[in-house]
């Protein structure tokens, strides 16, 4: 349940989704949305999904800072799956100049500006699964976390409105050794990283009949800086030990403890311990995890984090540095995620469908960072409401926040929706300062997905 963790994380994103609040929320899953064919298995089902947006999106300045313009945005997706192994969704948001400067041309130069932008036609492309020998994805990916998660959490790789890649995750196994390995723009020389886990049990005493109950993981990530923006480059690398204390066929418990560090940088490291725990029924998906973490030098845990794609260019605080350089106190802290999700079986009334995602870290000297998005469908999933916010650096100078909404009714049997969107952004500038900004859409769209 630990490993798959990471794998669905990743296979949910290949629906569209909020990422802050450029995309539409998540639809439910074939198996929610389908009945079962008869004589058919769910695995061997295709499913397709086929989608158009038409919407105003409008970028307004805030504190006085930028102008404002306005387009006309024509979305479309195409999505076939077939089963848990494979899948492939295109498509991408084309947004033409209504009002504002025209000096880019009708269409928003920003979104097709190099080579990365091309990624974003790709949402989604899935070749094989976790429970693979060899899997991989490409993508979109939004809070994202390299399996410990001790040096990429929560990760967005879209957080700068003007920078649209495609991911990719590949995941094998051999033997013992499981590896994930993942590149934050597979067109451009950015972040990229891997952790390979080794099953000890597997190595002492033979195949085990539980996997992965007691592993010891290595990972290191680099971040190239040469696309999306040109930025300081960085290089950490963790160490894990995990050992799987409680198995149950609907519950799981865990104990970690780890130790990592910059290599470029003298001094500069950090430990972990904590407790995890899963549980999935067929009403509830959750995951907790509670750490306590020591970081020296400028190292932290969770480097590589939500607000990542922006503190690359100006980290919150008052030092306006990169985070690569930025000052960061020697101190502890205590970290805490939760993510949920739950939909009700025997329907007695009107049907739910909720998705909450929570992370929390506080620390000795004063500063505390979250970020979070919550998802709710309601009266016969006719009414979707999604939020989304991200808070670095409270209680302290120089703290970012930033925050999305969206809300979408379906309407004639379900076919046809009204959506509505609005929401706070930051655009990274070539000085590499962060322009404040605001964005506001409404629009309808028509799909097959009921």
């Amino acid at each position: 349940m630990q490993r798959n963790r990471s794998w669905l994380v990743v296979l949910l994103l290949m629906l569209p989704g909020v990422a802050w609040a450029q995309e539409p929320e998540e639809e439910p899953s074939p198996e929610e949305l389908e009945e079962d064919a008869p004589g058919v298995e769910p695995d061997e089902r295709w499913w397709n999904l086929f989608r158009v947006e038409a919407t105003t999106w409008a970028l307004l300045p805030r504190a006085g800072v930028g102008t404002d313009s306005g387009y006309f945005q024509v979305d479309p997706t195409i999505d076939f799956e077939r089963g848990e192994e494979f899948g492939v969704n295109l498509g991408a948001p084309l947004r033409l100049r209504i009002w504002g400067p025209r000096d880019g041309g009708i269409v928003r130069r920003e979104d097709w500006d190099e080579l990365s932008d091309w990624g974003q036609l790709v949402r989604g492309l899935k070749l094989g699964s976790d429970n693979s020998p060899l899997g991989v994805w490409f993508g979109q990916i939004d809070s994202y976390s390299l399996l410990s998660g001790h040096l990429v959490r929560r990760y967005a790789h879209r957080a700068n409105p003007n920078y649209h890649p495609a991911a990719g995750v590949l995941t094998g196994t051999l033997g013992p050794v499981y590896v994930e390995a993942f590149t934050s723009d597979v067109l451009g020389a950015r972040l990229m990283g891997a952790e390979a886990e080794l099953d000890l049990e597997h190595v002492l005493f033979g195949r085990p009949q539980q996997r992965g109950r007691y592993t010891l993981g290595m990972s290191a990530v680099h971040d190239w800086g040469r696309a999306g923006g040109r930025a300081a480059s960085v290089t950490l690398a963790h160490v894990d030990a995990v050992a799987v204390l409680v198995v149950r066929p609907e519950f799981e418990a865990h104990v970690f403890a780890g130790w990592g560090g910059r290599p470029d940088t003298g001094g500069a490291w950090g430990a972990v311990a904590g407790v995890g725990a899963d549980a999935e029924t067929s009403t509830l998906d959750m995951i907790l995890r509670l750490e306590a973490r020591h970081q020296r030098g400028g190292f932290r845990q969770g480097f590589f984090g939500a607000d990542y794609e922006l503190a690359r260019f100006q980290a919150a605080g008052t030092s306006g540095a990169p985070l690569a350089d930025a000052p960061f106190p020697d101190g502890y802290s205590l970290f805490g995620e939760s993510e949920v999700g739950w939909d009700a079986v025997s329907y007695g009334g009107p049907k739910a469908h909720l998705k909450l995602s929570l992370g929390a870290e506080v620390f000795s000297w004063g500063r505390f960072d979250v970020d979070g998005r919550v998802a709710v469908q309601l009266f016969e999933r006719s009414v979707e409401v999604a939020l989304k916010g991200l808070a670095v650096g409270v209680g302290q100078p120089g703290a970012r926040y930033l925050g999305s909404a969206e809300v979408r009714w379906r309407f004639l049997g379900g076919g046809f929706y009204a959506t509505g969107t609005g929401g706070t952004l930051l655009f990274p500038t070539t000085e590499g300062a962060l322009r404040p900004g605001a964005f506001a859409s409404v629009g309808l769209g028509v799909d097959n997905a009921r």
